[in-house]
């Protein structure tokens, strides 16, 4: 069965929500993805502004949770922010068909945000909103 853990989205402070919450909560961050990491694209070009903030972040939260964020590059995604709905439920699938299916099941009468896909950091991942306004992003990575 998938994992499913918060995801945090910031507007250019998540090292420095992350180093604060890492002192608190304990841990290690299993992850840290700068957006210069990435290799740009057409699809993804990334502004200069952006090449030094948090693409992806992790830090374990018990056994098998995590608490996940990013950095939000808002004039790329054409979205406004608004503290209190900054956060997706972030599922991280078993496999490819178990991603997909939920994906399209979360979907239905909802909008997609990123159609699933593989994407340019080696994972099969989608974004969405489903019909009760929850976002939610579904992730298989196959190298996890």
């Amino acid at each position: 069965m998938a994992l499913f853990n918060p995801y945090l989205h910031f507007t250019g402070n998540t090292e420095e929500a992350f180093n604060f919450y890492k002192s608190v909560l304990g841990g290690e961050f299993t992850k840290l993805v700068r957006y210069k990491d990435l290799t740009p694209t057409a699809e993804y070009a990334i502004p200069e502004t952006y090449l030094d903030k948090i693409m992806y972040i992790a830090l374990p939260l018990g056994k098998n949770n995590m608490l996940m964020g990013s950095d939000a590059m808002l004039e790329m995604e054409g979205r406004k922010f608004t503290f209190g709905d900054n956060f997706h439920i972030a599922i991280s699938a078993e496999n490819k068909e178990e991603a997909a299916y939920l994906f399209k099941e979360l979907s239905a009468d909802g909008k997609i945000e990123m159609p699933i896909a593989d994407s340019p950091w080696g994972s099969y991942f989608g974004m969405l909103v489903d019909q009760f306004g929850v976002q939610w992003t579904v992730e298989f990575d196959p190298n996890v």
